[in-house]
This record gives C-alpha cells, structure tokens and sequence, in this order.
C-alpha cells in the first residue's frame, strides 16, 4: 500500500557536525550515501549506512570502508534519530562566556563553544546591574555570522559605541545556550541591529530575518519616557499614521542582501538615525522593549504566485538567502507567518563500533545523499 505512505529524498554538504534534515513527517526508514567517501573508498569512511525505526534512536547499520575493502558494522551511539521539536527541549546546554569585545559585529569568547554559522545562541547575565551597553546582548536572539575559530564567534551587533565596555576574565552568571530548533520561531519578530535611511530603508537583524521579496512588513521601535529616541527611527512605526489615521503603515521588502540583512520600499529620509549606543540609566532598563520587524498577513511565500510551471503546493523557505529548507506548509494569503512545525530526522556524528575514526555523518565537504520514509504499514 502507498496511500499514506511519504517518501523524501535530499542532500547537503557536511560541516562534520550532526545534521537536521527538517520534514513533514517522522521516518521509519532510512537510508544514506556519502558520495564523496563512496568515491573515493580511503579508510575510515561511512559510504552506506540504514536505520529502522525497530533498531530504536541513535542507531544505525552501516557499511565502512578499510581501503581495501567494505566491512559490515553498526553504529549504537549518535547515530540516525528523529525529533518532533515541540516535544524537545528548546535550548542546548550553557556555557561560560569568557568575554566579548568591542567590534561590529560583536565577537564572543567561549572555550570550544562547537557552534557554526547559522547556529542561533541566547546570552545572559552580560554586565546586569551596571550601565555598560553590554547588557543589552542579553536574552536577544543572534544567527552566529562567523566563527573565526574553536573558542570565538561573532553576532550581529555593534559594541563599539562609547557606552560599552568589552567583557572579561569569565564574569560569573555570563552564559550562551543554543536555541536547538529555531525554525518553530518563524518567522520571528526580528530584533532590529540596523538601519540605513534613504529613498529606500536597508534593515539589518540580530537572526535570519526570513522575508522574500514583495512580503509585506511593520516596525515596532519603541521609545522610553527616559528618552523617546533611545533606539532612534520611531518615524518607521506602523502607528500612528498622520496622513490616514487609524491605516497602519506598511513596507514592502524590494531586496534580499543576505539572510540579515534588506531593503523595504519606505522613504526614511530625514528620519532619526539608528542608534543601539544611548545612555543606560537605572530608570532605563526595567520595561526596556527592542526595536522589531515583523511580518503581515498568513504564510510567508513572499507573495509567489502559483503559476502553471509552478508546484501546486509551493512551500515557504527559511532561511531566504542561503541553505534553504521548505516547511510543510502550501499556499494562503501572500504575506508572513507561516503556522510552523519542526520535526524530521538527524543524521548524527556517532562513529562505528569497530572504527572510531568512520563516523555517519561523514567528514567536513563530503557530499551525502539521503532518503527517508514513513510506510503505511510496519511490522514488528
């Protein structure tokens, strides 16, 4: 029988890390080439490898490669894995962070942190109860933009304004956890990090900002009786409306620079400029609220219209700009939030019992193949 039954099939290039492979569905079945390692059959690679869902999470039964020739083995550890996100939990273990320095973008010092570009981290505890700027990287989600070796990575933040001052020496309480399942976010109410005013409006954000272009958007900046301007251009807010009262004011994205960065259709010349470097005062802080774009309307297609050379059902991407993975979801009203779910499996880095140099997901640059399949019927 095939009525119900869902197949899937993809590739990537591996990091060397575990890779999640999001679906809308869980598999029972699995399998895998590494077409690099199949190519070139040197030791200690995994060409081959299948899971059942009867073997239970983690496992896998693999084919590995001596060099001379392919040898049976399993893997019983980090293995292949499948996850529904809502019932997992949403953050990875904290680490300490050592420091972070005064640069555009922010670069945070964490000992062998193994986290990659792309990857979504959460910091704490940064300088509380002071007045250095610092503490406003605290609780704002940032996609890592780069990560220039084991122990440093970098947000999309600038600290270089007079009202920072870097961090060090390991403060305690100072901590960064990964979001482990970002994708049940979107498309966020992303934090603001930067704009430039012009005929055109150029928005950069702390995390993939997954807009298309022709998506329709709002600011929220807020200000602080302390200090009405203290993040800058509140003239983008979508209320009030001076010229249609009660109208909201909408933009429309025109450009995609990268997953952080693009550029809208309103005119904001002469507004405020952006600024993330104002004063903190003990009347500042409590209440403190973030400068936001988000999204209008149902599902974030980015208005692409069904056409005859289209798919039927074409889904929302994220991210927009590179690394693309569709959701479950089909076509509604052009324009933002997509009723997301996270689920799919996890090709891990678990090595094989007989090598423990041959692991499954193979090494940083391979090629790998991968399908998976939920059957209609299973049998013990």
């Amino acid at each position: 029988m095939t009525e119900y039954s869902r197949t899937a099939k993809g590739s990537f290039t591996s990091t060397g890390s575990a890779q999640i492979i999001n679906l809308p569905f869980q598999p029972d079945s699995i399998e895998l080439i590494n077409y690099t390692a199949a190519a070139a059959m040197t030791d200690d690679v995994v060409p081959f490898a299948w899971w059942d869902i009867v073997m239970g999470q983690g496992f896998a039964v693999i084919e590995r490669s001596t060099g001379a020739a392919l040898i049976s083995d399993v893997i019983t550890s980090n293995g292949f894995s499948t996850f529904s996100a809502n019932t997992l939990l949403q953050y990875g273990a904290t680490q300490q962070i050592i420091g972070i320095t005064k640069a555009s973008p922010a670069r945070v010092n964490a000992t062998a942190h193994g986290y990659k570009v792309g990857d979504t981290v959460i910091m704490q505890g940064l300088a509380l109860a002071t007045t250095n700027n610092m503490q406003l990287l605290n609780g704002v989600p940032f996609t890592i933009v780069a990560v220039s070796d084991a122990d440093h990575f970098d947000v999309k933040w600038d600290t270089t304004g007079s009202n920072y001052t870097a961090i060090a020496a390991s403060p305690a309480g100072s901590l960064v956890k990964k979001v482990l399942y970002p994708f049940l976010y979107l498309p966020e109410d992303n934090v603001v990090t930067a704009v430039t005013t012009g005929t055109t409006t150029t928005i950069t954000t702390t995390m993939y900002h997954n807009f298309e272009i022709g998506q329709e958007i709002a600011f929220r900046i807020p200000g602080i009786a302390a200090n009405a301007a203290f993040w800058g251009p509140t003239q983008l807010n979508s209320l009030p409306d001076v010229l249609i009262p009660g109208s909201p004011i909408y933009g429309y994205v025109t450009s995609v620079t990268d997953n952080w960065t693009f550029v809208c259709n309103i005119n904001s010349t002469g507004f405020t400029a952006f600024t993330n470097n104002s004063t903190m005062t003990a009347a500042t802080l409590p209440g403190l609220s973030y400068p936001q774009v988000l999204s209008v309307g149902d599902v974030n297609t980015g208005g692409n219209l069904i056409t005859s050379t289209s798919s039927l059902y074409p889904p929302p991407q994220f991210p927009t700009s590179t690394s693309r993975v569709g959701t479950i979801n089909g076509p509604a009203i052009r324009g933002a939030f997509v009723n997301n779910t996270s689920q799919g499996f996890i090709i891990g880095a678990g090595s094989a019992v007989g090598d423990a140099d041959a692991h499954l997901v193979g090494a940083t640059s391979d090629v790998i193949y991968w399908q998976a399949f939920l059957h209609d019927i299973s049998q013990p």
